[in-house]
């Protein structure tokens, strides 16, 4: 069983072998189309585009919440390529962490000249 920092380093190490070969600058869904199929090769289950739904007061709601990619149910992943990463999309993922219970998330901005600047780590009381 791999835990939530096993895989998270996997998801780092993947993040840097594709900004090397491919850099800053393309589409996020690109980036997300690469992502998940490199996941695919390492056999390791993942959720793209995992619908994330809001429970109010016993009401299962379906307000269009959407993980990019959530590994083993323990490891969400926002991917972006944007120009600047803005206060929003931090708290975007742990409010996707804490509908979850998914106690690690993972906010990868692409659009970086050095990628190791572009992930950010957000924890859900891990």
């Amino acid at each position: 069983m791999i835990r939530e920092n096993e895989l998270s380093k996997l998801d780092v190490d993947l993040c840097f072998r594709l900004h090397k070969q491919y850099g800053p600058g393309l589409f996020e869904s690109v980036y997300e189309e690469l992502f998940c199929y490199e996941w695919s090769k390492l056999g390791i289950p993942y959720e793209r585009q995992k619908r994330i739904p809001l429970i109010h007061e016993a009401v299962k709601l379906d307000a269009g919440f959407r993980a990019d990619v959530i590994i083993e149910n323990k490891l969400l992943i926002e991917l972006k390529s944007v120009e600047a990463l803005a206060d929003v999309h931090y708290k975007q993922v742990l409010t996707y962490l804490k509908l979850t219970g998914i106690k690690l998330g993972l906010l990868v901005n692409f659009n970086v000249a050095l990628v190791k600047d572009g992930i950010h780590r957000v924890v859900n009381n891990l």
